[in-house]
């Protein structure tokens, strides 16, 4: 009998965070002040951030210790599993092997308490007494909602509109951790006021939700500061403890991937997975694929330019080298409330330009069907954005079908789809439709940039 689930024990968590910017053959570019368009400074970048996470942002280390206060919270559900997706192999009908990561298990759902947890814990110890930040789809704001509880920080979370009114539940889990939602735009911030002003029914983007969290951030300096679930350089390095148990996991399968594919939005998730493996790619030459699968509907890797961009609407951020549609584009409605942001992270970005990682865009329809399928043959109903990296290993399985080869296929289940069910009520119904954005819509945007590479 085949075993299903490789687990790890406590003791075999991850100890240190794997930071693969030591590995790559072109370190990212750095962000620059908007105004000098020089670098940042540590300085320049404490009025929003915790201290401690300013330097993992900048470290070139290899590896960052994990503190013992975190691995502690973590075990509440790390490890997680790794599964074999033998369901889903049978009903694929392919002779390739499929596992997946099973981020899931989290008590927020999802792969984003990870990076919560220590993002918490360095602004605790920083004497911080409030956070604020903003979420797509609530995976986030529900993530870091958990997390500050449990360091007694409080927290303002800016839930993008549109996903507000879809998703009540994942607002009313912050809640349930003592954490304030705000629908985004809002009318509490300058940002949220001006957005309000140009089109009443904004139904709001995460770039516009972080112009509103940092702006709030910025008005209390002494006690306030802001936090971010994806794309900065700390987030997707705390996300590896991901890839690092999945290493030891294959090894326990007694299997290497041949791919290893995650959603993309941001990143975070993504690199997760993907940089521990990566990393093989890089130190010891192994050919392992990895592939970000983002929305045709916000497809800033495969249509996007590299270009220092500000990461939100109203420009408070630092310029970050990205590929981006524009830090103005509005996305699409999509239920992947997650994958709606206009850049990619620095690190991404740039494995991206250096043809280290791959990229792929997926119509939601597709994404909703095999999440469907999934459901039906492994019984996890996965996040929509989750359902982007399913689909791409069905294409990719039965793609090795065709070709008559065995292919080992790991990708990143990045959360659970519970508090997601109207999309697949809307997908059941037949109401969800494909979007794809013009070429002179992205252009529109794209060419307001200043251009500096």
């Amino acid at each position: 009998m085949k075993t299903k689930k490789f687990c790890l024990s406590e003791n075999q968590m991850p100890t240190q965070w794997y930071n693969i910017v030591a590995d790559m053959p072109t370190k990212p570019l750095p962000p620059l002040h908007p105004a000098t368009k020089q670098p940042v400074t540590k300085e320049q970048m404490s009025a929003i951030f915790a201290e401690e996470l300013i330097d993992q942002e900048m470290s070139t280390e290899r590896y960052i210790d994990i503190p013992e206060e975190v691995q502690e919270i973590y075990k509440i559900w790390r490890p997680t599993p790794l599964v074999r997706a033998t369901g889903l192999e049978k009903a694929l009908g392919t002779p390739a092997k499929i596992y997946f990561k099973n981020e899931s298990v989290s008590p927020a759902g999802s792969h984003k308490p990870t990076t919560a947890v220590p993002q918490a814990y360095y602004n605790s110890q920083q004497g911080i007494l409030v956070l604020t930040t903003e979420t797509g789809a609530g995976q986030w704001g529900a993530s870091i909602a958990f997390a500050a509880k449990h360091f007694g920080i409080d927290l303002q979370v800016f839930m993008v509109k549109v996903s507000y009114d879809q998703k009540p539940y994942r607002r009313l889990m912050m809640n349930t951790w003592g954490a304030e939602c705000v629908a985004s735009p809002s009318t509490l911030t300058n940002s949220g006021r001006a957005a309000l002003e140009r089109d009443p029914h904004c139904s709001g983007s995460l770039g516009l939700a972080i112009s509103e969290a940092v702006e709030m951030a910025l008005r209390r300096p002494e006690d306030t500061r802001y936090c971010l679930g994806s794309v900065l350089n700390h987030v997707v390095l705390h996300q590896t403890v991901i890839g690092q148990e999945a290493v030891k996991q294959m090894e326990m399968a007694d299997a290497e991937p041949d791919m290893v594919i995650g959603c993309f939005g941001g990143g975070s998730n993504f690199a997760g997975i993907g940089f521990p493996f990566l990393q093989k790619n890089l130190t010891e030459g192994k050919k392992i694929r990895v592939i970000a699968v983002e929305p045709e509907g916000c497809p800033k890797l495969t249509r996007g330019e590299f270009q220092y961009d500000f990461g939100d609407v109203a420009g408070f951020t630092p310029l970050l080298p990205m590929y981006t549609l524009g830090h103005d584009f509005q996305p699409s409605d999509i239920h992947a409330g997650g994958l709606r942001y206009h850049g990619a992270g620095s690190i991404v970005s740039q494995l991206m330009k250096d043809g280290l990682i791959e990229a792929q865009a997926m119509p939601q329809v597709e994404t909703l069907a095999a999440g469907i399928l999934f459901a039906q043959t492994e019984g996890i109903i996965p996040a929509p954005e989750s359902t982007h990296a399913i689909a791409a290993t069905i294409r990719e399985a039965l793609k090795a079908k065709e070709e008559g080869v065995s292919k080992t296929i790991l990708f990143n289940l990045s959360g659970n789809g519970v508090i997601d069910l109207y999309a697949y009520e809307q997908y059941l119904a037949g109401a969800l439709k494909d979007f794809s954005p013009s070429d002179e819509e992205i252009a529109k945007t794209v060419n307001q940039l200043e251009h500096l590479i």
